[in-house]
């Protein structure tokens, strides 16, 4: 077996899809002496990944396939883990030719559950079936249980001068967007749960979630900071790891807030914990997590990734969350210090 193995990840797209394959980056470089982490990723999802100290080198995939596998090729990879198992994947790996081993993505069994509600899905996180093609290797590689890494710099935390004097005592994140719709929780929803928070709430998300979020800063008053679209990436990591805790929909920054082993409320809409991507947190985690979902709808999941709008034009999964459990789990929540 080579005594300096360089080893590929491959992981082309969303925030939450790369932070959960830390775990493995961290047991990979941890556990197998002397090796090379490369992780192929697209650009815009590079800021994830660019403290993490486990990672020797980080690829970037913009639009050239061609030219991505042309600058992998110089490398001369012992092996290729494949976490992504899609098209472009697939032809990386093949004009590499390379050993690769490939990650079970399970879209033939989603589909049943989905369409036929036929459940044949393993009772396994995703984070420990990435384990799988890394074993295959022929590595001896556990999970050490810690859970995992979302790495900060310096300037990615917001001075608490930033805030309004009220929050410098601590708040509760509430993550207002979603990539899709259909996991988002609805404005009238999000006002209806700030005003009877009684901390004060600092509203997280991109710009396109900043008009949803005035709309609640306007109904809610002084007691909810809007920081949508204000700050970067990282940035809005920085002020979940300084939060109580998060209430977050099924999306990336409910992976971060598990980065960070905050208390979690999480709602989920059409997309069901079931799929295996809930929050996944340290085995010693002392952290509150909790996911609240509307149980008993024939029409849900209707997908596995999410749509514009509900497909029924109800949309009971969200409407129909329970608001008051969340509130008086999120009023009981006590900052911890030294997390």
């Amino acid at each position: 077996m080579d005594s300096h193995p360089k080893i590929l990840i491959i992981r082309l797209s969303s925030i939450g899809d790369i932070v959960l394959t830390t775990p493995i980056i961290r047991c990979l470089k941890k556990q197998i002496p002397n090796v090379q982490i490369h992780y192929l990723t697209k650009s815009n999802n590079a800021i994830i990944l660019n403290n993490n100290p486990y990672i020797d080198k980080i690829h970037t995939y913009s639009n050239s396939l061609s030219q991505t596998i042309k600058q992998l090729r110089k490398e001369n990879y012992t092996y290729i883990i494949d976490l992504h198992k899609q098209l472009r994947s697939f032809i990386i790996k093949l004009r590499l030719l390379r050993p690769s081993k490939t990650f079970n993505s399970l879209k033939i069994r989603k589909w049943l559950f989905v369409k036929l509600r036929l459940n044949y899905l393993p009772n396994k996180h995703i984070v420990d079936r990435y384990f799988e093609p890394a074993k295959a290797m022929g590595y001896k590689i556990e999970n050490d249980g810690q859970g995992l890494d979302y790495f900060l710099d310096e300037q990615d935390y917001i001075s608490p001068d930033a805030l309004p004097l009220s929050f410098q005592e601590g708040y509760i994140a509430i993550v207002v967007g979603s990539k899709h719709n259909t996991k988002q929780m609805p404005v009238e929803k999000l006002i209806e749960l700030c005003q009877a928070i009684n901390k004060p709430i600092i509203l997280l998300g991109d710009k396109n979630d900043r008009k949803k979020a005035i709309k609640i800063e306007n109904e809610v008053g002084a007691r909810v900071f809007n920081a949508c679209g204000a700050y970067n990436l990282n940035q809005s990591a920085g002020l979940i790891k300084n939060s109580i805790g998060v209430i977050t929909p099924d999306t990336g920054l409910m992976h971060i807030a598990a980065a960070f082993n905050k208390n979690i409320i999480s709602v989920w809409g059409n997309t069901i914990p079931t799929f295996g991507m809930y929050p996944y947190m340290p085995k010693e985690s002392q952290a509150e997590v909790y996911k609240f979902e509307t149980k008993g709808l024939k029409c849900r999941p209707c997908t596995k990734l999410g749509y514009k709008q509900c497909p029924k034009k109800h949309f009971k999964c969200m409407k129909e969350i329970d608001i008051d459990k969340i509130v008086d789990i999120a009023n009981s929540w006590k900052e911890i210090k030294d997390r």
